[in-house]
């Protein structure tokens, strides 16, 4: 497997935010989001490789009911299948992190959906070369079929990052695609990488989310660390 890091520290978004946990994190992904926050595992992937039963002793050493398989992209490696059964079968609570464009028969016990909306496509002004990846991002980024999927195979919450009010309407609409997602787990959470920029936009954030009937989502992590690595 493809694998960046694994550390132990709690969660920081969603229905579990808060809960002790121990993440995996795997290399690589499908997409270029100008925003993401591991551009470790995405935009420069590193390429370190370990084999599943060294992985799964890691795991197992942190002695900790909660693992979240994160990236990267997590369903981009086949290992992600055997990797989740055996932590299944060792009595494991599995949540599986993914933008929802890749389907893998994993064991989950939650699959935490963030949908990538067109404020996550890169360009020049984002990062160096960015334009060269938008054509590709904005292709991929949206696939109904396997959103339906994981949604309708497993438990779920769905994580919309928004980076500005006027990305509200996208999601309106999105969420008219799928009318029978459950509204109690669709959270909205705002784009941020400090303790500062969370303060700003989630009053505004929060409004919105009320008055669509949707949640609010913390991002913990960043209120604590910001884009500190490996907590």
């Amino acid at each position: 497997m493809r694998f960046s890091e694994l550390f132990h520290s709690i969660q920081g978004e969603g229905g579990l935010a808060g809960t002790p946990s121990v993440f995996v994190r795997t290399s690589g992904c499908n997409l270029r989001c100008w925003f993401c926050d591991t551009p470790y595992t995405s935009w420069e992937p590193e390429k370190t490789r370990i084999a599943l039963q060294d992985l799964l002793e890691q795991v197992l050493a942190t002695d900790c009911e909660h693992v979240v398989v994160t990236g990267g992209e997590p369903m981009l490696q086949p290992a992600v299948v055997p990797l989740t059964e055996s932590l299944r079968a060792v009595g494991k609570h599995i949540t599986i992190e993914t933008a929802g464009t890749i389907f893998r028969p994993v064991a989950a016990d939650l699959i935490s959906l963030s949908p990538k909306l067109s404020n996550s496509t890169p360009t020049d002004a984002h990062r160096p070369q960015g334009s060269r990846y938008a054509a590709r991002h904005d292709r991929l980024r949206d696939n109904a079929e396997v959103v339906h999927s994981l949604t309708v195979n497993y438990d779920y919450q769905i994580k919309f990052v928004v980076d500005h009010e006027r990305d509200l309407a996208e999601i309106d609409d999105y969420l008219s695609r799928y009318p029978l997602l459950d509204h109690d787990k669709v959270y909205l959470m705002p784009q941020a990488r400090t303790a500062n920029e969370l303060a700003e936009k989630t009053p505004w954030l929060t409004a919105a989310a009320e008055a669509r009937g949707v949640r609010i989502s913390p991002r913990l992590h960043v209120e604590w660390w910001g884009d500190q690595r490996g907590v």
